[in-house]
C-alpha cells in the first residue's frame, strides 16, 4: 500500500491536461464550475478503472487502432473546445458576462474530456495488477479497492487544484465586458489550444 500510494501521489502531482483545463474552468468560472467539472473527470476514471478490473481496458493495449483513435479523438475534442471559447469571445455585450455555463455541461465536457484521454485507460492497465496479489485473495477486489483509493486521491489533488484556480476568479471581476472580455475569452481558448497540443504530446508514445 505505500508503494501504491507513492505511485498514485506522483503521478496526480505530475502537470498533466486534466490540471490545465480543471484550472482554466475555475480560474474562468469560479470553484463551483470547477468542481462540477471534475464530478466529470472523476466518472470518466470510474468507468475506465470499472473497464480494468472487468479485465476489458486491455483491448486498449492489444488495438493500436482504438488507442490512436482515443489520442486523436481527444486533442480534436479539446481544439473544438478552443475553437468555442474563441468564438465566444467575439461577443462583448454586457450580457455576456463571466456567468458559469449550466452545471451539466461542465460536467459532461469533464466527462468527455476524460474519456477521450487514453491514458486514463492505460494507467489502470498498467498500474493495478502489479499492486495485486492472487495470494491475498480476489484480484479483482483488491483492484477494485486500489481503484477506488486513487480517485479518492484525484479527486483531492483536482479539488485543491479547482479551489486554488478559482482564487484568481475575483481579479478577472473587471474583465467581464467590453474588449477586455473578448480578450479574456481568446486568452482562454488559447490556453484551451496549448492543453490540446499537450495531451497529443503526452499520448504520442505507444502505450
Amino acid at each position: 500500500m505505500p508503494g501504491f500510494l507513492l505511485a498514485i501521489l506522483l503521478i496526480e502531482l505530475t502537470p498533466g491536461p486534466n490540471m490545465g483545463y480543471l484550472a482554466m474552468v475555475a480560474a474562468r468560472w469560479g470553484r463551483r464550475a470547477g468542481l462540477t467539472t471534475v464530478a466529470g473527470v472523476t466518472c470518466g476514471l470510474a468507468f475506465y478503472m470499472l473497464l480494468a478490473v472487468a479485465g476489458l481496458g486491455q483491448a486498449i493495449l492489444r488495438a493500436p487502432l482504438i488507442y490512436a483513435a482515443l489520442r486523436w479523438a481527444g486533442v480534436v475534442y479539446l481544439l473544438w473546445l478552443a475553437t468555442d471559447t474563441w468564438r465566444g469571445g467575439g461577443e462583448t455585450s454586457p450580457s455576456h458576462a463571466l456567468a458559469s455555463p449550466d452545471p451539466s455541461r461542465l460536467f459532461a465536457r469533464g466527462l468527455v474530456a476524460n474519456l477521450l484521454n487514453p491514458k486514463a485507460a492505460v494507467f489502470y492497465i498498467a498500474l493495478l495488477p502489479g499492486f495485486t496479489n492472487p495470494a491475498r485473495g480476489d484480484p479483482a477486489l483488491q483492484a477494485l479497492t486500489l481503484g477506488m483509493i486513487h480517485i479518492a486521491v484525484s479527486v483531492t489533488v483536482h479539488g485543491a487544484i479547482v479551489l486554488a484556480a478559482g482564487s484568481a476568479r475575483p481579479a478577472l471581476a473587471g474583465w467581464t465586458t467590453g474588449s477586455r472580455r473578448r480578450w479574456l475569452d481568446r486568452g482562454f481558448a488559447v490556453a484551451l489550444a496549448a492543453i490540446a497540443l499537450w495531451l497529443g504530446w503526452e499520448t504520442s508514445r505507444s502505450p
